[in-house]
């Protein structure tokens, strides 16, 4: 355990580079073009990478060796941010007022697929969770790594602010690039544990079933598990909601506080991961994770509902905090459900899989939500019929017609969540998780392993 804290001290290190050039780039191109479709679809390309590249990542872990991928992580990112700084360097600086300028997409693809490169240490840290934590502590484990999340966020919101607002892109970029040179030469150091014999790619046989992307037999490892197609689903769907505050939340903020600002504020706000993954990694999730996750949700939902009823910083600032403590539990009980019912050597996989149609649904939101809220919810809330019935006590303007998407996203969420609660695959994959004995190998007896 004390090699496992050392390689979480690790990745979090590098989530703190990885989420800081995120940040800072979101908050620069919306102050540099003001244009909340240039930051939806920011959002947009992210998720797209993410939902595409899930699959193939996922297979990575599986087939090679958890340092292997984690080095190539590190790497992948170092990359791509000095590719970035040379866009940077070598462009005009007018070129990155423009949202249409192809120097400013460049710039922001190559930052942002260097962030995202972060995910592959991700799917490698939930698999090594299986590896080195016995079963009935994993919850706790998994809070574990949501609390270095939290760390992580925590730190890159502060610094990213402050680096936007004081230093500029170059400064940011070449500390980004500093810091994740010094992180892969630590994680060189480290000895990371692995499966018996390595990854996939040595265990089997060339042409098995199970290298490569091998989605057939991810497909079909999920369907052993009643219910467990209905867990992903669902996350699918909030995520498809999820898509407008992470394609426009920025931009509300924005609209309240300076850059700033925003960018401690959100340093504080980050603090709502940690207390969440702390009280996951101190009192677990209980007998039935999935109850958990679906109370979660609902109370997620509600804020929703509630923080955009003022324009004001308080209200969001509150709302924000629960919303950020909730998150470990839902995504520690999602990955304590998949470390207990798929067998080790294709959670890799199946984490991928997961991460991959989850975040499908976000990008098309993402792209969407922007133009929406530019051409229709926004008017509505400036000069439309909104600002005589809803303006005398919703109040008007741009930040006006944000919150009113962000409310009508929250009460959709809300009802599918509670309808979620009366499904039969909540039922069957509760009943069968606490029910269902595991294999020395992983695999589920019983209810689980009779498919």
């Amino acid at each position: 355990m004390k090699n496992f804290h050392l390689i979480l001290a690790n990745s979090l290190a590098a989530s703190v580079i990885n989420n800081f050039v995120w940040f800072a780039v979101t908050f620069w191109v919306f102050l540099q073009t003001r244009s909340v479709i240039a930051t939806s679809v920011m959002a947009g390309i992210f998720t797209i990478t993410i939902a595409l590249s899930g699959f193939f990542l996922g297979s990575l872990v599986d087939r090679y060796r958890k340092k292997t991928t984690m080095l190539l992580s590190s790497l992948t990112s170092l990359v791509l941010f000095a590719l970035a700084a040379a866009v940077h360097l070598a462009a005009p600086p007018a070129s990155f007022t423009d949202p249409s300028n192809v120097y400013l997409w460049v710039f922001v693809v190559l930052t942002l697929v260097g962030a995202m490169a972060g995910n592959l240490r991700g799917i490698a840290l939930s698999t090594l969770v299986t590896i080195v934590v016995p079963e009935g502590s994993r919850d706790r484990a998994n809070g574990l790594v949501g609390t270095t999340n939290g760390v992580a966020f925590m730190a890159a919101s502060i610094f990213s602010g402050l680096a936007v607002g004081y230093l500029g892109v170059p400064w940011m970029l070449g500390i980004a690039i500093g810091l994740t040179v010094l992180v892969i030469g630590h994680l060189a150091t480290l000895a990371i544990p692995d499966l018996p014999a390595g990854g996939m790619i040595e265990r089997e046989a060339p042409g098995a079933p199970g290298q490569g992307v091998d989605l057939r037999g991810t497909v079909r490892a999920i369907r052993l598990v009643p219910g467990l197609f209905g867990l992903i689903f669902f996350h699918t769907f909030n995520n498809f909601l999820g898509g407008i505050f992470m394609a426009l939340m920025d931009a509300y903020g924005l609209l309240l506080v300076s850059v700033q600002a925003w960018g401690a504020l959100w340093g504080f706000l980050s603090l709502g991961f940690i207390v969440g993954g702390m009280v996951v990694a101190t009192r677990g999730l209980g007998k039935n994770p999935l109850r958990m996750l679906l109370l979660a949700n609902t109370a997620m939902w509600s804020i929703c509902i509630l923080f955009p009823l003022q324009a004001s910083i308080v209200p969001l600032t509150v709302g924000m905090f629960v919303w950020l403590c909730l998150i470990p539990v839902v995504e520690a009980a999602e990955q304590t459900v998949l470390q207990k019912v798929v067998e080790p050597e294709r959670q890799g996989r199946v984490f991928g899989f997961a991460q991959s149609v989850e975040q499908a649904a976000t990008p098309i939101t993402a792209l969407l939500v922007g133009p929406i809220a530019q051409l229709i919810f926004i008017p509505y809330m400036t000069t439309g019929a909104g600002v005589e019935t809803l303006g005398p006590w919703f109040g008007i303007g741009v930040d006006r017609g944000i919150a009113l998407l962000f409310i009508l996203a929250g009460w959709i969420g809300l009802i599918v969540t509670l309808l979620a609660m009366r499904s039969d695959s909540y039922r069957v994959l509760s009943a069968d998780y606490q029910n269902g004995d595991i294999a020395p190998e992983g695999r589920v007896e019983g209810a689980f392993g009779s498919g």
